[in-house]
């Protein structure tokens, strides 16, 4: 490798590269770092060692981020908590709190190979008999977190456990006063209405709080290693069987591109909602809630990354198309109402 990077947005290469070199015994410097496509939250970059060795960086957004949101220290205790668990997770390296290194919190994981299934284009390599074995195993891994208990591998403390949804709500309606742009009327009916129809909560489990195929690496029809773990919290399980269902589309149906399973392949929702209930012994009769909730706190959520952009703090030269993402806010607060009126 040539010469060592000396600037690139989001990392301090040198600071950085010291703070590695004293945890990582076999680093060969220089290293070489990469942003990583496909976040519109923590930033997220590869970096090679000389040998070729790869690890991964997380850290937060550049910019002013909403407070309590992006916290490095909790995502790190969550994969570190998992190590050797029945869900499978990236090894972690380490944790870096010290805000002088790299002017926010970050840490570190070895890299785990295997793709990343974004969209559909991303899937076409995968065989079918792969695509069928590893939607099975997506549920089961799911099923898996969910029978986790969170004392036993000390994640007791992560969050209250009882009333996750009043607590979603609460939490979602505040981001999007503090970040709302434009007045949406279906997201002020939706609102209510969730509020007005919570079901009874049935204990309390890890919730991941954005379990999805893009979120995973995969190989050979299994989850190698759950990403993403930024939204996770104690609470409803059902609100990652929601999230997951909306986002498991069939050929054919929505934004093809957009959803690796619209490839083709996969298992269809009541496959996978069949063998949850199997697995964990759980009710799906309301899962249609929990997927008109998924909906209404996606638009929340993206409402938020719209005002990012909007303002720039998602970083310079990101090709996004702003009206299409204020656009899609719209369309999730519209579908949280339909499945309302399904529930």
């Amino acid at each position: 490798m040539s010469e060592a990077q000396t600037e690139l947005e989001g990392v301090n290469v040198g600071p950085v590269t010291d703070w590695l070199a004293e945890r990582i015994a076999d680093l060969r410097t220089p290293l070489s770092f990469e942003l990583i496509a496909g976040g519109h939250s923590n930033l997220t970059y590869r970096v090679t060692d000389a040998a070729g060795k790869i690890y991964v960086l997380r850290r937060p957004p550049l910019g002013h981020v909403l407070q309590s949101a992006h916290d490095m220290g909790r995502e790190h205790k969550i994969i570190s908590a998992l190590q050797g668990a029945s869900v499978p997770v990236a090894p972690v390296v380490g944790l870096c709190s010290e805000e002088t290194v790299n002017g926010a919190p970050f840490y570190v994981m070895a890299y785990v190979t295997g793709p990343v299934l974004h969209d559909a284009e991303a899937t076409h390599p995968i065989s079918m008999d792969d695509r069928a074995k590893l939607g099975l195993d997506v549920i089961d891994v799911l099923a898996a977190l969910h029978q986790i208990d969170p004392d036993a591998v000390g994640l007791g403390d992560l969050g209250r456990k009882e009333a996750y949804l009043a607590r979603q709500l609460k939490r979602w309606s505040a981001q999007w006063a503090a970040t709302e742009t434009h007045k949406v009327p279906a997201m002020d009916e939706s609102t209510r209405l969730l509020g007005e129809r919570m079901p009874e909560q049935i204990g309390a489990t890890i919730v991941h709080g954005d379990y999805r195929l893009g979120n995973m690496i995969v190989g050979e029809g299994q989850v190698k290693a759950v990403l993403d773990w930024e939204l996770c919290t104690l609470g409803d399980p059902l609100a990652d069987v929601g999230y997951l269902l909306n986002s498991w589309l069939a050929p054919g149906e929505g934004e093809e591109d957009l959803t690796p399973t619209a490839a083709g392949g996969f298992c269809d929702r009541d496959a996978l909602t069949a063998r949850y209930s199997e697995a964990t012994g759980r009710d799906l009769s309301l899962i249609n809630y929990y997927r008109a909730f998924s909906h209404w706190r996606l638009a929340a959520i993206n409402q938020g990354v719209y005002k990012r952009y909007l303002v720039g703090a998602m970083g310079a030269d990101r090709d996004v198309d702003l009206d299409a993402q204020k656009r899609g806010v719209t369309l999730r607060a519209e579908a949280a109402l339909e499945f309302l009126s399904m529930s």
